[in-house]
C-alpha cells in the first residue's frame, strides 16, 4: 500500500480523527497500520456493545429467583418476583429492547450512510452507555415501577442499533472480498468476547448488588466511545488512500466483461466495440471507472432490498438470530433452573458457565468464515451448519445435564453450530451483498444492506426471548422444540441460494456469464440506468 498523502478532496481533513492528526504531526504514521487499527478499534467498540447488553440475562435469576417456602430470605426484586407473571415481565423487557433495536436498525442504516460514521458511532455508544447505567440506577434509587425499566430498555435498544451497521461498513471499507469471510469471522468474535466479559463483570454483583452489573458496563462503553472518536478512520479516502474494495471489484468486473465480449466476437454472435488502452490492453466501452467513495451517493433503501440475496438472507437470519438471542438472554436463567449432575448452580456460576456457549460461537464464526472463503459458497456453509444445529439442540437439552463435563462439552458444540451461521450472515455475507456487482462499484450500500439483514434478524431476536418467557412455564422441552423448528425454517429459506451455488460449482462458465451487471449484445447504450437494455443480474 502506498504511503498516505494529504487527501485531495475538499473537506476530508475535517474527517481525520484528532488522535490520528496528532500521530501524523509527530511523524509516527504508518500506512499499513490503518487496517489493523480499524479492526482493533471496531472489535473493541462492538465488544462493549455486547458487554453492556449482556447483564440483563445474568441478573434475571436475581430479579425473579426460584424461591421456595423453606427459604424466606429469597425475595427477588419487585415487580419481577411475582410467581404468576415474573417470567412474562422479564420476557417483556427483552421484547422492548429487541423490538426497538430492530426498528432502530432500519433508521441506523440510513443515518450511517448520510452521516460521518465516526460521529454517529460515538454518539450511539455514549447514549447506549448512559441508558445502561440508568437501568442499574433502578437498584440504587430503589425503583420498583415496571414502566421505568421497560422505558429504559426501549431507548437502550434503539441506540444500541447504531453499532452494527457502522462497524461493518468501517471494516468493509478497508478490506476487499478476498479474505473477508475469514477476517470477519475472526473479527466477529467480538460478539462472543463481549458476552463473555459481560457475563463475568455482571456476575460479580449479580447476587447482592445487581445494579452495578449494569452501571460498570455502561461506563465501559461510554469510555470506549471517546477512544473511537479520537482514533477511528472510517474510510481510506479520509487519509488519502484508495479503497481496496472498490478497485478490486472494478478490475474483476472489467475482466469478466472482456472475457465475455471476446467470446462473442470469436463466435460472431454480437456486434461489440473494443477499444485499445494506452498500455496495449483491450477494454469494452462498458468498463467502469473508479470513483472516489466520498463522491458516490448512498444507495436507496429499496434498491438495497432488491439486491439479489438480501431478502433470502434476511429471512434466514430472522430464525437464526431468534435461536442465538434466546440463548443470549435466557441461558444463565436456564442453567440456574436446571439440575446439572444433580446439582443446582447459583447466579454467578450460571453466568460463568453460560460463557462457554460464546466460546463455541467464536470457533463457529471463524470456521464458517474460513469455509466460506475457500468454497465461495456462503449459502451452503450456512445451511450445512443450520442442519447440524437442530440435532445439537436436541442433544443438549436431553443429554447435557447428566454431568457438568457433558454440559460444558455440549454447550460449546451447540454454540459453534448456532452462532456460526448467524456470524457469517451478519458479517461477510452482508458486506459482500453491500458491494454487489449490480451496484457498479458503488460501496455506499454496506450500512444499508447490513441494517436490512440484521434489522430483519433482530425481529426474530425480539420474538425468541418473548416466546421463551411465555413457553418456559410449560416446560423447557417446549422451548427447545421451538428453537429446533426455527433452525430448520432458517435452512429451508436458503434452499434457492444453495441450488444456485451448486449450479455455479457444477457449471461455473454459465453462471459467471449470468452474473455480469450488463452485457452489450449488439446494443450500445449511453444510458446505464436504462434497465431494458441490460441483461438482468440473476443472483449474487
Amino acid at each position: 500500500m502506498s504511503t498516505p498523502v494529504e487527501p485531495r478532496i475538499h473537506g476530508h481533513r475535517n474527517k481525520i480523527p484528532y488522535g490520528v492528526r496528532f500521530i501524523r504531526w509527530i511523524g509516527r504514521e504508518r500506512a499499513a497500520a490503518y487496517r489493523g487499527s480499524v479492526l482493533i478499534l471496531t472489535f473493541f467498540a462492538y465488544t462493549t456493545y455486547h458487554l453492556s447488553r449482556k447483564p440483563i440475562s445474568v441478573v434475571k435469576g436475581t430479579l425473579n429467583p426460584n424461591c421456595s417456602k423453606a427459604n424466606p430470605s429469597c425475595h427477588g426484586w419487585k415487580p419481577f418476583n411475582s410467581v404468576d407473571s415474573g417470567d412474562e415481565l422479564l420476557g417483556a423487557l427483552d421484547l422492548a429492547f429487541l423490538f426497538s433495536y430492530a426498528v432502530g436498525m432500519f433508521f441506523s442504516g440510513f443515518l450511517a450512510e448520510h452521516m460521518d460514521l465516526r460521529h454517529f458511532l460515538t454518539i450511539g455508544m455514549i447514549l447506549s452507555g448512559l441508558l445502561t447505567i440508568a437501568f442499574g440506577m433502578g437498584y440504587v434509587w430503589n425503583i420498583h415501577y415496571f414502566a421505568y425499566f421497560v422505558t429504559v430498555q426501549v431507548f437502550s435498544g434503539f441506540f444500541q442499533s447504531s453499532g452494527w451497521p457502522s462497524v461493518v461498513e468501517c471494516v468493509g471499507n478497508w478490506f476487499g472480498k478476498g479474505r473477508r469471510g475469514l477476517i470477519m469471522g475472526i473479527w466477529n468474535s467480538h460478539t462472543s468476547v463481549g458476552n463473555i466479559l459481560g457475563s463475568a463483570i455482571a456476575g460479580i454483583w449479580a447476587s447482592n448488588q445487581w445494579g452495578y452489573s449494569f452501571i460498570v458496563p455502561g461506563c465501559i462503553i461510554s469510555g470506549m466511545a471517546v477512544i473511537i472518536f479520537l482514533f477511528l478512520v472510517v474510510d481510506p479516502s479520509h487519509v488519502g488512500l484508495s479503497s481496496p474494495t472498490q478497485h478490486r471489484e472494478v478490475e474483476s468486473t472489467i475482466s469478466e466483461r472482456e472475457d465475455l465480449l471476446k467470446e462473442k466476437i470469436n463466435s460472431g454472435s454480437a456486434d461489440v466495440k473494443i477499444k485499445q488502452l494506452p498500455d496495449g490492453s483491450s477494454s469494452s466501452e462498458a468498463s467502469s471507472t473508479v470513483t472516489n467513495t466520498a463522491d458516490v451517493p448512498a444507495v436507496s433503501f429499496w434498491r438495497a432490498v432488491l439486491i439479489p440475496g438480501v431478502i433470502e438472507y434476511s429471512l434466514c437470519l430472522f430464525f437464526a438470530k431468534l435461536v442465538s438471542y434466546t440463548f443470549l438472554f435466557w441461558l444463565p436463567f436456564y442453567i440456574q433452573n436446571t439440575r446439572i449432575g444433580g446439582k443446582v448452580y447459583g447466579a454467578t456460576t450460571a453466568a460463568d458457565l453460560s460463557t462457554l456457549f460464546d466460546v463455541g460461537g467464536i470457533i463457529g464464526g471463524i470456521f464458517a468464515g474460513f469455509v466460506s472463503d475457500k468454497t465461495k459458497c456462503s449459502g451452503i456453509t450456512v445451511v450445512f451448519m443450520l442442519i447440524l444445529a437442530a440435532p445439537m439442540l436436541f442433544i443438549y437439552r436431553f443429554f447435557a445435564n447428566s454431568s457438568l463435563q457433558a454440559n460444558i462439552f455440549l454447550m460449546i458444540a451447540t454454540g459453534l453450530f448456532v452462532n456460526g451461521p448467524y456470524a457469517l450472515i451478519t458479517t461477510a455475507v452482508s458486506a459482500n451483498l453491500g458491494t454487489h456487482q449490480c451496484l457498479h462499484g458503488n460501496t455506499k450500500a454496506m450500512a444499508t444492506v447490513t441494517a436490512i439483514i440484521d434489522g430483519t434478524g433482530s425481529m426474530g431476536a425480539a420474538l425468541g426471548p418473548l416466546l421463551t418467557g411465555i413457553i418456559s412455564p410449560t416446560g423447557w422441552n417446549n422451548v427447545f422444540y421451538m428453537l429446533i423448528t426455527a433452525d430448520v425454517l432458517a435452512a429451508i429459506l436458503l434452499i434457492r441460494q444453495v441450488v444456485f451455488e451448486i449450479e455455479k460449482f457444477c457449471c461455473p462458465r454459465t453462471i459467471v456469464l449470468s452474473q455480469l451487471p450488463y452485457v452489450e449484445s449488439g446494443i450500445h447504450s449511453d444510458h446505464p440506468g436504462r434497465e431494458s437494455e441490460q441483461e438482468p443480474l440473476l443472483q449474487n
